[in-house]
Formats: C-alpha cells, sequence, structure tokens
C-alpha cells in the first residue's frame, strides 16, 4: 500500500512539473515580448531580403510583413475562442 501511494505521489509531481511547464510554454506564445521579438525578426529580415534584391525603400516595405504578422497575433485569439464556442454548442464533433 505505502508503495503505491508513492508511486501516486511521484506521478502527482510530474504531472504538476509537466503542468507548469506548458503553463510557461502557453505564456510564452501569448506574451508581448514574443510578439515584440518575432516582430524585430521579421522587419530585420524583410528589409536585408528587400534590400539584397533590390526593392525600392526596403526599410519602408519591410513594414507590410511585420504589419501583418503582428494583426495575425492580435485576431487569431478572437477566432480562437469563436471557434472554441462553436466546436462545444456542437458537441465538439465537428472539425
Amino acid at each position: 500500500m505505502q508503495d503505491r501511494i508513492a508511486e501516486i505521489e511521484s506521478e502527482l509531481i510530474e504531472l504538476r512539473s509537466r503542468n507548469a511547464r506548458v503553463e510557461a510554454d502557453k505564456a510564452w506564445e501569448t506574451s508581448s515580448s514574443r510578439i515584440l521579438s518575432v516582430c524585430a525578426i521579421t522587419y530585420v529580415v524583410a528589409s536585408v531580403a528587400m534590400f539584397l534584391i533590390g526593392v525600392r525603400n526596403p526599410w519602408l516595405n519591410a513594414l507590410i510583413p511585420t504589419l501583418g504578422f503582428f494583426l495575425s497575433t492580435q485576431t487569431l485569439p478572437v477566432l480562437k475562442r469563436r471557434w472554441i464556442k462553436q466546436r462545444l454548442k456542437n458537441g465538439g464533433s465537428s472539425p
């Protein structure tokens, strides 16, 4: 009996540890730090690529993909909530 309790306690500790990692990962995915970092990287990469291929005003034109990424991060949570609400309303069976 003691062995079984120890095993359950061990599994509980593992589950709590996993949950903490998953929660931290989820927090990162929705954090302002991540969004701003990806925006900055997107801007730099797009600017350099546009400069190298000879696009006029590459530093200005690189704002377009950066803005696209930023806007997608702002609208997707709304769409996700709507999708989840609809899925739950339909009993979770619709794709």
